[in-house]
């Protein structure tokens, strides 16, 4: 039997997330025949009714979940049949059930377990006083006449109050595993706190949580950052984590619930068991499902942060086509120079010694000069690592000395050392020592950070919160898919695209990548994007997906060269007719253009939706949706922490953005913080509204802890 509804599930969905039913049955029809979220958002928008991506995602999100439900019912009835336990009723109830969650708790009663002293009291023949127990029905009997037939010397039950203990036992079981009472738990309990205290002997090894020795916070109110601290905190062997409620409310509440029968002979016994279980089953059981959801709720907000992070470092504005120097600053191994010309490709490196302990400023100028001249350099990127504000004080000076129009940048190294060691460089440069391929890559972030980028493993750049501590599956999918994201939007040269870049592009992946790439490198570039069709085991369902997010400049067909998809290259042409002009004199042609109104090309085939979008990139073909380049000017009398005084107002980076705030990089090695409640002059709840990573912005120095590394800085106007 299958358990997946499209129909339910597509209804589930739009309810959910307030879209119309017709529009998420279709984004799951064009999902299931295998179309990627950007080419469904970009060229199908009449049959999703325009759903954007971030709807898309969460249609995907949903329609992956409702297939893990409906197989988990599948298995769970599967299993229960196998144990001969599924009834009709339990059977009606897990059909019904579309919550992961509740599913489970249908399914634990039946689930294999590590013996308890429930399982041992089971073994000894206790079940069916532990049902008597269970029921609360009057006997007529004394309860030693009751608990006689129960007792047996062989199992170890010698006498009536073992047996009790015993079948109490069982009882405690079936409390925690019954699925109402768990909902209501899970629900009252949330009304407690979060609490953390230090273990013994760990005060001094453990500093750096000290704000959580002894922490209390509701649970409702806790925020994801300081959940995962405290969580690290209990990994790193620190903390104790707990969950503290009012507990006269829920023994009052429990045995209200559970202990119904006041004629019954064991009443006092139940309600003094409900007291016990307390603290032995309920509560852990109760505080482990908080923990857990609170968990995850955390983890899904720590990689919601480090995916918007992560999607504007991808998104900074390239510097542009221009011959470029990188250098990767170093004091005693000196600093590595490359050179790679306007199209990335690598042209020659050396070492220069321009810092302490060398200070060969003659000597590095001398060298720096010759390549500049030699290539004609017309950008200089500096990593912002170790001797970072040296050598840009060093390149600063030969500058303005030599009078040279050249612009300097200070660009991030996060994650560079990875990448240099990685097979992907090891197969770009596999001549070349892992320090020039560390510089080579510093040039290709000043040039095209995405393309660049993308060689890196997402979870290497240190853009996100508590990174290692969250579901790391769960946090490559969302960094993959904001790549992929990323690299559709902005769009990929077919014919200088590095292998992995080309990987992004909707449909493709990294064989056939590696495939184009072969192809290109064994027959010459492209001159039409319809040649794509001639790479060994690329068919036309991929080269649908992918054709309209790649460009050839210079190809036979200028419109090659723009988003405009080759399945809408006819109606194209259809406009160029009715100007009376060529395809390729209407291309930029704004005020032509312009006499073109959408509604005359809509037909069977393409909407208003898609023919605007059409007329938009015939504006302005291949535009680049990134912002205009702007580089960061750091003051240059101060390059270390010790040159901070509180008050100084500075210009600066974002190079993070969390829940509490955002990390500044105003020049000194060390980020500054700027605090949520520093962000603006108004009440902000998520800095994320204010400001994104590599935004340029203006910041006071509040405070400077010298010793424990820690600036804290202010957004605020005064």
């Amino acid at each position: 039997m299958d358990f997946f509804d499209a129909k339910a599930v597509a209804k589930g969905i739009a309810t959910a997330n307030q879209i119309s039913v017709s529009s998420v049955a279709a984004a799951i029809r064009l999902l299931e025949e295998g179309n990627t979220l950007p080419f469904i958002a970009r060229y199908r928008k009449e049959a999703t009714q325009e759903l954007d991506e971030i709807a898309l995602r969460a249609i995907e999100d949903e329609l992956a979940r409702a297939r893990a439900v409906a197989t988990r019912k599948k298995s769970i009835l599967n299993t229960l049949e196998e144990q001969g336990a599924l009834t009709a009723e339990l059977r009606r109830q897990i059909i019904a059930c579309n919550d992961k969650a509740l599913l489970e708790d249908l399914y634990l009663p039946y689930k294999k377990k590590r013996r308890t002293k429930a399982t041992i009291a089971r073994e000894a023949g206790l079940g069916p006083l532990a049902d008597l127990l269970l029921k609360q029905e009057r006997i007529g009997k004394t309860k030693k006449a009751i608990l006689a037939p129960f007792i047996d010397v062989k199992n170890g039950i010698k006498t009536s109050e073992a047996a009790l203990e015993g079948a109490g036992h069982i009882v405690a079981e079936s409390w925690t595993q019954e699925p109402e009472l768990r909902i209501w738990l899970f629900a009252e309990i949330r009304s407690g706190k979060v609490t953390s205290k230090v273990k013994r002997g760990k005060k001094e090894a453990g500093k750096k949580f000290e704000n959580y020795y002894d922490f209390s916070e509701p649970i409702k109110r806790i925020a994801s950052h300081r959940f995962l601290a405290i969580r690290r905190g209990v990994d790193e062997g620190f903390l104790n984590l707990g969950i503290s409620v009012d507990e006269e409310y829920f023994l009052r509440q429990l045995k209200r619930r559970l202990v119904t029968n006041r004629d019954f002979e064991f009443f006092h016994d139940l309600l003094a068991l409900v007291e016990s279980s307390w603290k032995t089953h309920l509560l852990p059981a109760a505080s482990q499902a908080v923990i857990a959801s609170l968990k995850e709720t955390a983890e899904t907000e720590a990689i919601d942060v480090f995916a918007k992070n992560m999607r504007e470092l991808l998104l900074a504005p390239p510097a542009g086509k221009l011959v470029t120097i990188g250098l990767d600053p170093g004091f005693r191994s000196g600093c590595k120079v490359a050179v790679v010309d306007e199209t990335g490709k690598y042209l020659q490196s050396t070492v220069i010694y321009p810092t302490a302990p060398k200070n060969d400023i003659a000597g590095g100028s001398k060298v720096l000069l010759g390549l500049i001249k030699e290539y004609g350099v017309k950008m200089i990127a500096i990593g912002n690592g170790t001797a970072s504000r040296e050598t840009d004080a060093f390149v600063g000076q030969l500058i303005k000395k030599q009078k040279l129009d050249i612009t300097k940048v200070v660009v991030s190294e996060s994650g560079a050392s990875i990448y240099s060691a990685s097979q992907v460089a090891i197969d770009e440069y596999p001549d070349l020592d892992i320090t020039v391929r560390g510089a080579i890559s510093i040039a290709h972030r000043l040039q095209d950070p995405l393309a660049e980028l993308v060689k890196i493993d997402a979870k290497s750049i240190g853009v996100g919160q508590y990174q290692h501590d969250v579901n790391q599956a769960e946090l490559k999918r969302s960094l993959d898919r904001e790549v992929e994201s990323c690299v559709n939007l902005v769009g990929v040269e077919l014919n200088t695209a590095s292998q992995h870049l080309l990987a992004y592009v909707s449909g493709i992946g990294p064989k056939t990548a590696k495939r184009i790439v072969a192809h290109r490198d064994a027959n010459g570039v492209f001159d039409s994007k319809n040649q794509l069709l001639e790479v060994p085991k690329l068919g036309k369902k991929v080269f649908q997906q992918a054709a309209g997010f790649l460009r050839i400049a210079n190809g036979k067909d200028p419109l090659d060269n723009s988003a405009v998809h080759p399945e809408s290259h006819a109606l194209v042409k259809k406009m160029a007719q009715t100007l009376d002009m060529k395809v390729d004199r209407m291309l930029g042609n704004s005020a032509a253009i312009a006499k073109l109104k959408a509604i005359d090309f809509v037909d069977d085939k393409f909407g208003e939706p898609t023919v605007k979008d059409i007329l938009a990139e015939l504006v302005k073909p291949g535009r680049d949706p990134r912002r205009q380049f702007k580089a960061v000017k750091f003051d240059d009398a101060v390059t270390q922490v010790s040159d901070l005084r509180e008050g100084m107002r500075l210009q600066g980076q974002v190079t993070n953005v969390t829940n509490f705030g955002a990390f500044v990089d105003i020049g000194v090695h060390q980020d500054g913080l700027v605090h949520v409640s520093q962000i603006a002059d108004h009440y902000v709840a998520d800095p994320a509204e204010i400001v994104s990573v590599n935004d340029i912005v203006s910041v006071r120095v509040v405070s400077v802890d010298e010793k424990g590394k820690r600036i804290s800085l202010s957004m605020k106007t005064s």
